[in-house]
């Protein structure tokens, strides 16, 4: 698959939030199998024009406090919209209500946060009874004197063993040493950690191999008055930590069409797989679950593919890379493409049902996941997945990530 990759964005955490009421959530994804007949021979799902309106726009940057936030429908009614702001590496429901006619949505509090990043999952019904799934982010201004770090994984939350702190910062750094100094990461077993930066406005830590489960991990951030640029000073002073749970990686075989997953080290499942055919090969190499979403819209519109695919109600969606590659349920194609022939857009399709069926292939692999987990695709006939795309770092060698602090 040829995705378009841009700078990874994620602020506070990489996972959307749990939708109240549904369990459902959304988010703009990048791909769907290919000749399943999304405009091929299988026929295509039913498609529907973009009805949930957000404002801010998705990927709206320094957005003024003054600025509206909305959510609207043209047609049919909200059935539940959830919004959370992260700010200073922590995540806070924004209160809001559904007016009477479920037309719309409107927070609480009529101004927004300084230096905050906003996320939006919004689900709709149409008039048929049809649910879709938007999901939105936008942050706010900055004072020009001041940059913030946000950080994944959540705060006390619980990831595989192959998660990898990182941090995005709000504004470009030119003082790179300056900033790195003043973040620690340890762990209790201890290990060495060491950072990493990608450009001007991302610095991930890792270990050399992966965590070990029951591991404690802890980030410091002292940022507050750490001058990261000419005139330009840090504004947080938190600390993040997070727990590594089990050890589960999955090995996609392209060629085989197999996955096999093994927990701990030892095997306890082989599961059929679709992975990309034709020209819209997978990526090697190891990746990282950082989002778990019951359910997300894939829109081939977001990643370069035009109008080839839109699929409002991708089930059991774990995202692998920044630029759209995710594990998936899938239920339009027909069931004896699995384990037979790859016909994705780049994707990892499992089996499901319309709706994610808890005892399909693909819900009893999402039901055993976490974010942080591994996931490797070997012997596919595309290039190993960029180490800044998504959470990719661990195909460097240990020298090679070294190589990449600015402390001397």
């Amino acid at each position: 698959m040829r995705h378009v990759h841009g700078r990874a964005r994620r602020a506070g955490a990489l996972l959307a939030a749990v939708l109240t009421g549904t369990g459902l959530l959304a988010a703009s994804a990048g791909c769907s199998p290919a000749g399943t007949g999304l405009g091929g021979m299988f026929g295509k799902p039913p498609g529907r024009e973009e009805g949930i309106r957000i404002a801010p726009d998705d990927g709206d940057r320094d957005v003024r406090p003054g600025r509206k936030l909305s959510v609207r429908v043209a047609e049919g009614r909200l059935e539940s919209v959830r919004v959370v702001r992260s700010q200073d590496a922590r995540d806070t429901p924004v209160p809001g209500r559904i007016s009477a006619d479920g037309r719309s949505w409107e927070p609480d509090e009529k101004r927004l946060a300084l230096a905050a990043k906003y996320t939006v999952d919004a689900v709709a019904l149409d008039g048929d009874g049809r649910r879709s799934a938007r999901h939105a982010t936008f942050t706010t201004r900055v004072p020009e004197e001041r940059f913030i770090g946000y950080v994944a994984p959540e705060n006390r939350s619980t990831v595989g063993t192959g998660m990898i702190v990182s941090l995005e910062f709000s504004r470009e750094i030119t003082d790179r040493a300056a900033v790195e100094r003043a973040v620690r990461v340890t762990s209790e077993p201890a290990v060495d950690i060491r950072p990493h930066w990608f450009g001007r406005d991302r610095l991930d830590f890792r270990p050399r191999h992966y965590w070990r489960p029951g591991t404690e991990v802890t980030v410091d951030l002292r940022l507050r008055d750490v001058e990261g640029a000419p005139g330009v000073y840090g504004l947080q002073h938190k600390t993040v930590t997070f727990t590594v749970g089990r050890r589960q990686v999955s090995e996609v075989d392209a060629a085989r069409k197999t996955m096999e997953v093994r927990r701990d080290g030892e095997l306890v499942a082989t599961v059929p797989v679709t992975a990309g055919g034709g020209r819209n090969t997978t990526y090697n190499g190891k990746m990282v679950v950082t989002e778990m979403l019951d359910v997300t819209r894939m829109d081939g519109r977001t990643v370069g593919f035009g109008g080839e695919y839109d699929i409002p109600d991708v089930p059991h969606a774990m995202r692998l890379t920044e630029s759209g590659t995710f594990l998936h349920g899938n239920y339009w194609a027909p069931k004896d493409v699995f384990g037979r022939t790859n016909v994705s857009h780049g994707c990892v399709g499992l089996r499901d049902v319309k709706g994610g069926g808890a005892d399909t292939p693909a819900g009893w692999f999402f039901d055993r996941s976490l974010v942080g987990d591994v996931v490797e695709v070997v012997h596919s006939e595309d290039r190993t997945v960029a180490p800044d795309n998504g959470l990719g770092g661990w195909n460097m060698s240990w020298k090679a990530w070294r190589a990449g602090s600015a402390v001397r």
